[in-house]
């Protein structure tokens, strides 16, 4: 069995990590930890890469999991709150090993989180693997994701995120109209709802019928894709971006710096996609 790296104190990068490489049960199947190179865990549900835990929280792994961070923190850079007292809300609908979760506390403390996960054995292991911080700086609640997007009161939250897949793709009550506009009600009025679309069967038919449905609850949506992703040639996951408010500048800029060629979709651009895409229903 591999060993965990070790910090430069002489202590273990995750001091109470599980079993590594062999399989964990957890209700929806078997989960198992990789040990990498760079001192992270790979966390796979199912034979499939679910999280990546790096040693340093800020450091992201997954393509997305960093544009979804990037727009965060530029969304937050352009629209302080208005005292500098209120408390930051974050919801995840979905959570899994819990990158980002772990991503935003440390970036930003004293946020207050609530990931929903319906697998929440999985995310109580993350929590003791990984040492995420307790409630109420990151609750985890059981409950299915489209239930609890809609028992949420109205202007909740500040930062929305779903990253729901069952096995490999969001079930459509999480990418109907209606779901969209259960996100637009509890986010406030600056908040920002980020997306994690896989683009299958089609990518371009699947990402263009996100963003017409995300566009008839939000006055404003960007897409974060790569170019070989937003043309159909090869699968991979995008990020979209909505909210009542104009899109921060920050997020294109910011994007620049990512090691993956990434942007925001110019606005022409997005547009010929939605032609291509229609409404998804929630039946």
């Amino acid at each position: 069995m591999a060993r965990n790296r070790r910090r430069a104190d002489g202590g273990p990068v995750f001091a109470h990590l599980g079993p590594v490489g062999v399989p964990i049960p957890i209700p929806t199947g078997t989960a198992r930890l990789l040990l990498e190179t760079d001192g992270g865990v790979l966390v796979e549900v199912n034979g499939v890469p679910s999280s990546y835990q790096h040693p340093d929280p800020r450091h992201l792994v997954f393509e997305y999991m960093r544009w979804m961070r990037t727009a965060i923190e530029a969304t937050l850079e352009a629209r302080p709150a208005a005292d500098g007292s209120r408390v930051l809300e974050v919801a995840h609908l979905g959570g899994g090993g819990c990158s980002l979760p772990r991503a935003v506390a440390a970036d930003h403390p004293a946020a207050r989180q609530v990931v929903i996960e319906l697998d929440t054995a999985l995310a109580e292991h993350a929590r003791v693997w990984f040492d995420l911080p307790r409630s109420p700086a990151l609750r985890i609640r059981a409950d299915d994701a489209a239930r609890a997007l809609e028992q949420w009161r109205d202007a909740r939250f500040d930062v929305l995120v779903r990253d729901v897949f069952a096995p490999d793709r969001t079930p459509r009550p999480l990418r109907s109209d209606r779901a969209a506009a259960h996100a637009a009600r509890v986010l406030r009025p600056s908040g920002i709802y980020l997306v994690n679309s896989a683009g299958e069967p089609s990518p371009r038919t699947s990402l263009a019928d996100e963003v017409v449905t995300l566009r008839g609850a939000f006055a404003h949506v960007g897409l974060i894709a790569e170019p070989g992703v937003l043309a159909g040639r090869r699968r991979g996951n995008s990020v979209l971006v909505a909210s009542q408010a104009p899109l921060a500048a920050g997020i294109d800029r910011a994007l620049r710096s990512d090691p993956v060629s990434v942007r925001l979709v110019p606005r022409p651009e997005l547009d010929r996609l939605a032609a291509a895409g229609r409404v998804i229903r929630e039946d």
